[in-house]
């Protein structure tokens, strides 16, 4: 039975992983833009908001097996706990150079308002920064998420099999992330894809 939950569980968020990787691609983007012109500036917030609607039904159908994993006793748990909190810190880090308003969608909405949207935008202003954390990986964000997501003194089979999920996902998604940088940034990206590991901070020689 618990086999069955974790396959149905899989399945449930590969539906929601491709979903927010489609939305999220260049084309899609474009053809929207063509057909929406300026309008495009509210497509992030709606990528947003769908993406969080999508991800509560998920969770909401999915089985939820609570058979533990381990249960970490003292003083293990309050070393994980420690550890956890450095990776929050990280978490906070590799996000500095990044602006809430134009993650979440709001200040593309503003510039529209203001009359100062523009289309080639798309759904966001990209900029290539090369600065804090991004020196050692190119995704510290998701290397900080992984370490403070899978940093915990208990853990059961469905978050784990979730933080499994959230892993590779993160992995694909990257990959499919790098893509669109390459095509916005060309050789300056390519360069960096050379100079500096993907997610975790070991770099692996080619022949």
């Amino acid at each position: 039975m618990i086999f069955f939950d974790i396959i149905l569980t899989i399945l449930l968020f590969a539906l929601f992983a491709y979903s927010h990787t489609w939305l999220a691609t260049l084309k899609i983007k474009r053809l929207l833009s063509a057909k929406l012109g300026i309008k495009i500036a509210f497509y992030r917030l709606f990528y947003n908001v769908s993406s969080l609607l999508i991800f509560l039904a998920f969770y909401s159908v999915a089985p939820k097996p609570d058979v533990t994993v381990y249960d970490l006793r003292f003083p293990y748990d309050i070393i994980t706990f420690v550890l956890q909190f450095i990776s929050l810190l990280g978490l906070y880090w590799a996000s500095r150079g990044i602006s809430p308003g134009e993650f979440i969608g709001i200040s593309q909405i503003v510039r529209f308002i203001k009359r100062e949207y523009s289309a080639d935008d798309l759904d966001e202003i990209q900029v290539l920064r090369i600065e804090g954390a991004s020196k050692f990986v190119r995704h510290p964000i998701y290397l900080f998420s992984i370490l403070f997501l899978g940093l915990r003194p208990t853990m059961n089979v469905f978050y784990l099999t979730i933080y499994i999920c959230i892993i590779v996902y993160f992995y694909i998604g990257s990959v499919y992330e790098e893509r669109k940088l390459v095509e916005l940034f060309g050789d300056e990206y390519r360069k960096y894809q050379r100079d500096v590991p993907r997610i975790f901070p070991v770099k692996f020689k080619r022949n």
